[in-house]
């Protein structure tokens, strides 16, 4: 036994270091050693295997120009590695410098953290994109992954720096933190993002996903230390947290031994904050089978007696067919929900041949709080109505795993909570119209009778049944992306062209000015020349030196039709012959002009320039332009009336328009890329649609539906407007579960009705 009066070396939860202390220095010194040396090991392999896998890519590659690709970033990484893993770890140890000096990190402002919908699609803006993406992505998979270790780790520096608040973003070596760090290390590499996106998949590969031995290094060296030697952090085995079958005890007893552990400190300090909740809403009303039923004495219902009723009740649920008269309206389903409490009851008496009337303070507060779940469920108007009846019935499962393992309510690495957020995520843009074949409905059938029949006590069909509908919905996706791509390209294709017509007609017009030109000289340029203009625009754009040399040819044309008065002009006239002629004939080839068709308006410029120099002219010569003269591809509309003005955007007039306010401009302009929104016909139907693209030419909103075809688009004063009246609402993006807590503590915050 040690001697009462020798300092301990154990520091608790409740005590802090000073920051400043040689210990806590010492502390932080081996923590850097530790991240410094692990880190180093893990990115030394990355680095060797990019070689190997671009080289791998390189020789699949579909054509030349990847495999350039693929050949130039292993030359470059090749160059630069001692650099890019130079920057990574110096970056890891400035962040932990800057920790145990007390200085927060600030949020990174790059393009990862700006509204999606505020980045353009230019070629940077892509590229941006879709490294954010990939970040964000490798990060909330680690981080959930790692949710225990790193629980620990935080606590154990939040203790030895003085209690500064630690979680997993602000966390020097979590993986928010060492993906900033690599992001700001791929800097130094000048490779296409194609390669630096297998670039981050590789350090998600081979760095992340060896890190938890970091953690576990860490974890053991402050443990060992002193510091918090009795957390846990360890996963428990299913059957370590499922409650031990406890027989009939005396009432005074039951409420201690008939609750199920709550093996993790955040998860039991979460229920005791509820059960304080509940306690206090509930004041002299009574335990659950209140509300006039007659307080019964006897022992009170045990774990087994209450996953036992459950299971028969979940039976008698599961043999119903979905469209079943007790579930065919919303209503049924609802009023299923509140009434489960007394069914249950109901059904631990006909086991036990006696009646009860009430189970234990922790017990009853789950059973209330599962029933919130799912009655928040049913009034969730993020859900379709058809969803929302689905997933009611899960009622019964998750309050089994609820009494099984209350760590569902606090952790959103939870199995059961992960699917319940996925199902209601894929069902949140489901509409009949773009299921018409009914995979994802049936599929989210499939589940939910799967966990009907199917689930008694083994958590891990959560984790499968999550992992199915992930496949499932990641086919889903990829098929809807390429028609989403589809509808984009075309879109923007359109809009392009519409930019350049106008562009062409307004330099057209701009020049012509005032003057009255002959029919030919107006009709080639309107024509002809004007589409020749489009095409330069398109394929060359604005800076370019064909662009500027097609609008030099519309001056020289414009000048070679005055009128001319003496022997000066002539010679001008002539001297400027052979360009135009040159010009002309590039041009029209440009625009697919057959030879004979260019031979023919040559000829009849030739007649019109001998008569503007006083020559005689052949009489078949004509000084109009016909249209049979100049066929022009489909692709490709003549510009007919170039002195119009284009027609104003919808979105300058809705701009007018005084039905809505600032607040309605703001709401679109905040909206970002992936976001739901459900709008309504003028018959009272209603559509769900993804923001999917903005337009970075006419700044229109193209919203695609689940499979990726195109449901509207609008421009951002048609947006306001139908938020302004009601035929537009932005849905939720926050998780299921997470919103449903939130509002269910909020309501018993409220005093009751």
């Amino acid at each position: 036994m040690n001697n009462a009066s020798e300092p301990s070396n154990v520091v608790d939860l409740s005590q802090r270091l000073d920051p400043r202390s040689e210990r806590v220095g010492a502390l932080l010194v081996t923590v850097r050693g530790l991240a410094t040396k692990r880190l180093h090991a893990l990115a030394s392999n990355m680095f060797e295997n990019i070689d190997d896998a671009l080289f791998d890519l390189a020789e699949k590659a579909e054509n030349n120009a990847a495999q350039t690709q693929f050949f130039d970033g292993m030359r470059e990484v090749r160059k630069k590695r001692a650099i890019v893993e130079r920057t990574f770890l110096g970056q890891v140890a400035r962040d932990l410098a800057d920790f145990s000096a007390g200085r927060t990190r600030a949020p990174d402002s790059d393009a990862s953290t700006r509204p999606l919908a505020n980045i353009e699609l230019s070629l940077v803006g892509e590229n941006e994109l879709e490294e954010s993406l990939a970040i964000t992505s490798m990060i909330g998979k680690n981080e959930q992954r790692l949710a225990r270790a790193m629980f620990a780790v935080n606590q154990r520096l939040s203790v030895i720096c003085g209690g500064a608040k630690m979680d997993d973003a602000s966390n020097p070596v979590g993986p928010a933190s060492l993906a900033g760090a690599f992001r700001q290390a791929m800097r130094e590499l000048m490779v296409e993002v194609r390669v630096k996106l297998i670039i981050y998949k590789l350090f998600d590969r081979y760095v992340l996903a060896g890190i938890d031995e970091l953690y576990d290094d860490i974890n053991n060296e402050l443990a060992a230390a002193g510091v918090l030697p009795q957390l846990r952090h360890e996963i428990p085995t299913r059957r370590s947290d499922a409650p031990a079958p406890i027989g009939p005890v005396s009432t005074a007893t039951a409420p201690a031994q008939t609750t199920a552990p709550v093996t993790d400190a955040a998860a039991a300090e979460f229920m005791q904050s509820l059960h304080a909740l509940f306690s206090a809403r509930r004041g002299e009303a009574g335990s659950i089978g209140g509300g006039g039923l007659p307080l019964v004495t006897g022992p009170l219902p045990s774990p087994t007696e209450l996953l036992g009723a459950l299971t028969l009740l979940q039976s008698q649920i599961a043999v119903l067919p979905t469209n079943a008269a007790p579930l065919a309206t919303q209503a049924d389903v609802t009023r299923d929900v509140a009434q489960l409490k007394e069914q249950l009851l109901t059904q631990i008496g006909q086991l036990r041949g006696q009646q009860t009337a009430h189970v234990s303070g922790m017990d009853e507060d789950t059973i209330d709080l599962v029933g919130m779940l799912f009655e928040f469920i049913l009034e969730d108007h993020n859900l379709p109505a058809e969803m929302q009846v689905m997933l009611a019935r899960l009622q019964i499962p998750y309050l089994k795993v609820a009494l099984i393992d209350r760590r569902v309510f606090a952790h959103k690495s939870h199995p059961a909570r992960q699917l319940l957020d996925a199902l209601a995520d894929a069902a949140k843009g489901w509409s009949a119209d773009a299921d018409r074949d009914a995979r994802l409905f049936d599929k989210v059938k499939s589940i939910v009778e799967r966990l009907l029949h199917d689930f008694d006590d083994d958590v891990g069909i959560f984790t499968k049944l999550a992992a199915e509908l992930q496949d499932f919905l990641d086919v889903s996706r990829k098929r809807a992306e390429l028609a989403e791509q589809r509808v984009a390209e075309s879109t923007r294709g359109r809009e392009k062209l519409e930019q350049a017509r106008r562009r062409a007609a307004h330099e057209i017009v701009g020049r012509v000015g005032g003057a009255s030109l002959p029919p030919l000289i107006y009709g080639v340029l309107t024509r002809a020349w004007a589409n020749y203009i489009v095409l330069t625009l398109l394929r060359q754009g604005e800076e370019s030196h064909e662009f500027r040399e097609s609008l030099r040819f519309i001056d020289e044309f414009i000048a070679s039709a005055r009128s001319v008065h003496d022997l000066n002009d002539r010679r001008d006239l002539r001297a400027m012959l052979p360009g135009i002629e040159r010009g002309l004939r590039r041009g029209l080839a440009a625009v697919a002009f057959q030879d004979a068709d260019t031979e023919q308006l040559l000829g009849q410029l030739h007649a019109f320039y001998r008569q503007q120099l006083g020559e005689a002219a052949p009489e078949t010569a004509s000084g109009t332009i016909v249209a049979s003269v100049m066929p022009l591809p489909e692709a490709i509309q003549a510009i007919d009336e170039p002195m119009a003005a284009p027609e104003p955007d919808d979105e300058v007039d809705s701009l007018l328009d005084e039905a809505f306010d600032e607040r309605n401009l703001a709401q679109a302009r905040e909206l970002k890329v992936g976001q739901w929104l459900e709008f309504t016909a003028a018959d009272g139907t209603t559509d769900r649609a993804k923001l999917s693209w903005i337009s970075p030419i006419s700044g229109r909103y193209l919203f695609v539906n689940r499979r990726g075809l195109k449901v509207a688009d609008h421009s951002l004063g048609g947006l306001a407007q139908a938020f302004a009246n009601g035929t537009a609402r932005v849905l939720d993006s926050t998780l299921l579960f997470d919103r449903a807590m939130d509002a269910i503590v909020e309501k018993l915050r409220q005093p009751e009705a």
